[in-house]
């Protein structure tokens, strides 16, 4: 279309166009204020990261013994269901009085659970409580037509949120902590006196500086065994050894000088000899129960044994005379000495040995015993130190709930608000203006695209395809 076109179909419905945009205005004003003002009271508060929850002793970890990281939205949000609960919304319409906040429902003929459940409902459409992103701060705001009403209604759910929050997250297991604690205290009491008496009982106090000890001692002395054993075998090699030569001397008669005592054992011999002859001649004359065979027989004996005495009597004085004998006799009692001295030291280091071997096996045993002990201290004393821990967060935790103090913050108390949220007049009669308007162009549109009538020489000519030579204006009596 044309601006002329325009221009006068905004001629032709004017009355339409200003109708239609004065009806629509007029009900958009009557709306506005036939309805009720709301208001709405905000309030804010800080979640702060943490006092509720420490860590409870075997159940702050994972499978890694990992501590389980709590993420700032996690906690904002379960703060939020705890806010948006039926509990505390009516702790709140009871405290304000159902005929003051919801007057409608107190006025009829429902029964008071019935009316409780329509006043939360109502409250639950009324409330909003969101956490402000990437923080750990709540908004929290009400509607109600009243203003006092609204920032009452705020104040109150904080309130009643700040104490259930405190009976939310208050341990109720002090009594069974303090329980607990005493008894892993005795545990650990006990185990410390195991290992007290089993180490006075042993002697077994430091294992290492002990154990280390006595393998020094057991090398110095295997050391000091090996030597003897060797002196004891060196010292009966020269035993036999000089056995050997001494018998050499004592076997070898040319190297003694003849005495007077071997010319007794020469005619001894002679005798001897003398009186075998003669036996033999009696033997084959007479029995041997013959008087004279037995006196030659007896005679023989005497002689034999004088001749053994004095060969002995002789060879002592030979060897003792030999300067070479006296000397290895001399060698060989010394040896000999040493030789029992050496055998009875390697008897002791032998035993000294074994009895240090049955050390170091028994330390062996106690070191596995006293690493159990010590590990039942430990954990005992792990336990002790997580519930003595435990027992301490909860007397501060108790000590605060009696104060009434929570890792809850009131960054801004609600207030009553000066200016409704609704209904906004400006904006009501704005879009009734709008829309009134865009309303009554539509309708004049409309109505001439639908005309069966011409307005314009155009029009005519547009319809019939002939030109238009004359117009005669409508004269209007």
């Amino acid at each position: 279309m044309s601006l002329l076109e325009i221009l006068t179909l905004l001629f032709k419905r004017k009355k339409a166009i200003i109708g239609i945009f004065l009806l629509l205005f007029a009900s958009a004003a009557a709306y506005t204020l036939a309805q009720d003002p709301t208001y709405e009271a905000k309030a804010s508060i800080l979640v702060k990261m943490f006092r509720e929850d420490p860590s409870r002793p075997g159940m702050e970890a994972d499978s890694n013994n990992l501590p389980r990281i709590v993420s700032q939205d996690e906690v904002v949000n379960a703060e939020i269901q705890i806010l948006t609960g039926r509990e505390l919304a009516e702790k709140v319409i009871a405290t304000l009085k159902m005929e003051r906040i919801y007057p409608h429902l107190a006025s009829g003929e429902l029964l008071p659970a019935a009316r409780m459940d329509q006043a939360v409902q109502t409250f639950a459409q009324s409330l909003q409580v969101q956490g402000v992103r990437k923080s750990n701060v709540i908004a929290v705001s009400f509607q109600h037509n009243d203003p006092e009403m609204a920032a009452k209604a705020v104040n109150l759910l904080i309130e009643a949120f700040k104490e259930k929050h405190l009976a939310v997250h208050s341990d109720p297991q002090s009594s069974f902590i303090a329980s607990q604690l005493a008894s892993f205290e005795g545990k650990l009491k006990e185990s410390e006196k195991q290992l007290q008496d089993y180490q006075q009982r042993t002697g077994v106090y430091s294992i290492d500086e002990q154990k280390t000890l006595l393998l020094r001692q057991r090398t110095e002395l295997d050391s000091a065994y090996r030597q003897a054993v060797t002196n004891v075998r060196e010292n009966k090699d020269k035993i036999a050894s000089l056995k050997l030569q001494m018998k050499y001397i004592t076997d070898n008669k040319d190297r003694y000088t003849q005495t007077e005592r071997d010319r007794i054992i020469i005619e001894a011999k002679s005798k001897l000899l003398e009186l075998q002859l003669k036996e033999q001649e009696l033997k084959m004359k007479y029995t041997d129960k013959n008087k004279l065979l037995a006196d030659t027989r007896k005679e023989l004996e005497v002689v034999g044994n004088f001749l053994k005495d004095q060969e002995e009597i002789i060879l002592g004085k030979v060897k003792t005379a030999n300067p070479v004998y006296q000397s290895m006799e001399t060698d060989l009692f010394r040896v000999q000495a040493d030789l029992k001295s050496q055998t009875a030291r390697a008897d002791a280091l032998k035993s000294q040995l074994r009895q240090l071997d049955g050390e170091i096996a028994r330390l062996d045993r106690s070191q596995n015993l006293i690493q159990d002990l010590k590990r039942q201290i430990a954990l005992n004393e792990k336990n002790y130190m997580a519930y003595m821990e435990r027992n301490e967060d909860a007397r501060i935790s108790d000590a605060m709930n009696r104060l009434k103090l929570s890792n809850i913050s009131v960054i801004q108390q609600a207030v009553a608000p000066a200016k409704p949220i609704k209904p906004n007049k400006s904006l009501t009669l704005a879009l009734g203006m709008v829309f009134g308007m865009a309303a009554g162009l539509l309708y004049a549109y409309a109505a001439e695209r639908l005309s069966q009538t011409f307005t314009d020489p155009k029009g005519v000519e547009k319809y019939l395809e002939l030109p238009v030579l004359v117009t005669v204006p409508l004269k209007k009596d």
